[in-house]
C-alpha cells in the first residue's frame, strides 16, 4: 500500500525517499527508517540533511523571499489558491499516507488535508486584506501611516501528530505575506512532508519560483540546533512540547529573532448539572480518545458537577465499550495506535501513577495484548482507552502532566468557581470547554475570571478547531497564535510611515530647532 500512495503523490522516485529493505549505501549514516505504528512494518528510508545541504536549502529560501516580497499579494494569493487546488486533487492519498506514518484513522487523515485546504482558501482572501492604518498626525502638512511588510524567511518545526496541516496553517499564511519558507518535521513523519513540501514546491517552481518553499530533515542537534541560530530566519514558528518550546525560545532570543509558540496542553471540559448529557457525551469521548489522545487539544481532565457525576461515568463507560480499536485505514475504527513504544511506557507510567495517587480506574488502562489484534496489527502500538476518577480529595498530581494518550481524569466539584480553579489549575493554558444550558454559567466561564486558555468553548468540545479562528494558547503553552484571525501579523514586519507633503520642517511635539 505504501508504494501505490507513494506514486500516486508521484513521490514514489523522490531523491529523499527509498523503499528497498536497505537504503543506498552512499547514505550511509544519514538514512532515517520509517515505521508504521500500526503495524510496525518499515515504510521506506529516508535521507537526512547534513549542516551542508542545510545550507543548500536556507540559501534558496533567502533567495526566493528576494524575488517574492515584490510580488504583489493579490497575485501571491493566486498561487496559494493553486496549491490549494493540488491539495484538493490528492487528498485521498495524502490522507492515507498520515494514516499510514502517524495512526491517525482514515476520517482524521482526511480531515487534516482539508485543514490545508481551508487554510489555503482562507489565505487567499487575506492576500487582498492585509490591512495597515492610518492615523492623524499633529503636524500640519504631514501624513501618517503604518503598513505591513514580508518578513524573511520563516522557519517551521512541527510535531509528529499533525504532519500536514499545522506546517500549511504556516506556510500558506506565510506566504501571502511574501516570505519563503523553511521546514524541519518530525522525525516520525517525514513521508507526509515530503508528500506537502512536493506539492507546494511543485506549484511554485511551475509559477517560477524555485526555493519558495523549502524541507530539512534531520536531528535536533543538526537541524534543529543550526535553525533556531540562523539569523536569516527572523522567525521561527515551533509546535511541540513545553520543554522544547522553551529551548527554541531561549536559542531564538539569544539572537533577537522571533518565535511563534503552540506547545503542551492539559484541557479540560466542565460539566455543569444544566448539561444536556445527550450533547455533552459524544464531544467528550471523541475529544478524549481522538487520534488515541495524541492532540495538543485532547481532553485530558473531565470537570464534572458532584450530583451528575455517577450518571457522567456511567454513559461514558457504556460509550467506550463500543470503540473500535484497530487499523485506522479500515472503516469504523475509532482509534489506531499510539506513535510508539515509548508513548506507550508513557500511558503505563501515567496510569500507574494516578492509581498510587488513588486514582480509582474506571476503564481500560492497558497496553492491548497483540493476539487480541489482527495478525498484521501485532506489531503496532495499541492501548486501551482510559478513564480514571481522582480520590474524593481531588488531587491527583499527574494530571499536571500532559500524556499523549487517551487518559481522561474524571474531578468533581459542587460550585463553579471550584470548577475554574480546576480548569485554570494546571500549568497549560491551550483549550478548555464548559458544557451548561445556563447563559449565566456560560458567560461566567467566558469572562475576564473565567478560563484562562487561548480556546474556550461553550456546548462543543476541546478539539477539532476552525481555521478561522486564531489557534493557540497562554502560559506553557507559549501564547503563540496561527491560522486565522489576525495570526498574519506575526509573518510580516510593521512600519510607520510619515510624509510631509508641505514646504516647511516642522518637529513632534512642537520642538522649536532653528
Amino acid at each position: 500500500m505504501i508504494r501505490r500512495t507513494l506514486e500516486e503523490l508521484g513521490i514514489s522516485g523522490h531523491e529523499r525517499l527509498c523503499t528497498e529493505s536497505t537504503p543506498p549505501a552512499a547514505w550511509g549514516a544519514q538514512a532515517h527508517e520509517v515505521h508504521n505504528p500500526a503495524t510496525g512494518e518499515r515504510l521506506a528510508w529516508v535521507r537526512m540533511d547534513t549542516r551542508d545541504t542545510y545550507e543548500e536549502v536556507v540559501g534558496a529560501s533567502v533567495a526566493a523571499f528576494e524575488r517574492w516580497r515584490n510580488v504583489p499579494a493579490p497575485v501571491r494569493g493566486q498561487l496559494v489558491r493553486a496549491i490549494g487546488d493540488e491539495f484538493r486533487r490528492l487528498k485521498a492519498p495524502l490522507g492515507r499516507l498520515i494514516s499510514l506514518e502517524v495512526g491517525k484513522i482514515r476520517e482524521e487523515g482526511l480531515g487534516e488535508v482539508q485543514e490545508t485546504i481551508d487554510i489555503a482558501d482562507f489565505a487567499v482572501g487575506l492576500s487582498r486584506q492585509l490591512y495597515g492604518l492610518t492615523m492623524p498626525s499633529e503636524r500640519e502638512s504631514h501624513r501618517m501611516f503604518e503598513q505591513w511588510l514580508p518578513l524573511g524567511p520563516v522557519g517551521v518545526i512541527s510535531a509528529f501528530n499533525f504532519p500536514n496541516a499545522v506546517w500549511a496553517w504556516n506556510a500558506m499564511i506565510a506566504a501571502v505575506c511574501g516570505d519563503s519558507v523553511v521546514w524541519k518535521p518530525s522525525m516520525l513523519a517525514p513521508l507526509t512532508a515530503i508528500a506537502s513540501q512536493n506539492i507546494a514546491a511543485g506549484v511554485a517552481e511551475g509559477a517560477g519560483y524555485p526555493g519558495l518553499f523549502g524541507l530539512v530533515f534531520g536531528p535536533d542537534d543538526v537541524i534543529g540546533e543550526t535553525m533556531t541560530a540562523d539569523p536569516r530566519l527572523p522567525l521561527i514558528s515551533a509546535t511541540g512540547s513545553t520543554r522544547m518550546g522553551r529551548h527554541v525560545a531561549q536559542r531564538v532570543a539569544q539572537r533577537l529573532g522571533r518565535t511563534l509558540l503552540e506547545l503542551g496542553g492539559n484541557n479540560a471540559v466542565i460539566v455543569d448539572r444544566s448539561t444536556d448529557l445527550n450533547l455533552a457525551i459524544p464531544a467528550i469521548v471523541f475529544a478524549a480518545v481522538g487520534t488515541a489522545g495524541q492532540r495538543c487539544t485532547t481532553t485530558r481532565r473531565l470537570i464534572v458537577h458532584t450530583s451528575i457525576a455517577d450518571e457522567v461515568l456511567a454513559r461514558l463507560s457504556r460509550a467506550y465499550d463500543t470503540i473500535r480499536i484497530g487499523d485506522p485505514l479500515a472503516e469504523g475504527t475509532l482509534v489506531g495506535p499510539l506513535i510508539g513504544e515509548r508513548a506507550v511506557l508513557d500511558f503505563e507510567h501515567a496510569v500507574s501513577a494516578a492509581i498510587e495517587q488513588g486514582g480509582v480506574l474506571v476503564k481500560g488502562g492497558k497496553r492491548l495484548n497483540p493476539k487480541t489484534l489482527p495478525e498484521h496489527l501485532s506489531g503496532g502500538q495499541f492501548v486501551e482507552p482510559t478513564i480514571l476518577r481522582a480520590p474524593a480529595s481531588n488531587s491527583l498530581p499527574v494530571s499536571a502532566d500532559e500524556t499523549f494518550a487517551p487518559i481522561l481524569y474524571v474531578f468533581t466539584f459542587e460550585e463553579l468557581a471550584d470548577a475554574l480553579a480546576m480548569n485554570n489549575g494546571v500549568a497549560q493554558g491551550l483549550s478548555s470547554a464548559i458544557f451548561t444550558d445556563s447563559v449565566r454559567t456560560a458567560e461566567v466561564f467566558l469572562s475576564p475570571a473565567g478560563s484562562d486558555c487561548g480556546i474556550a468553548n461553550v456546548n462543543i468540545g476541546t478539539s477539532g478547531a476552525e481555521i478561522g479562528g486564531a489557534f493557540g494558547g497562554e502560559k506553557d503553552t507559549g501564547g503563540g497564535r496561527e491560522s486565522g484571525s489576525d495570526s498574519w501579523k506575526a509573518y510580516m514586519r510593521r512600519q510607520t510611515c510619515t510624509i510631509n507633503y508641505g514646504t516647511t520642517l516642522r518637529l513632534a511635539q512642537g520642538i522649536r530647532f532653528e
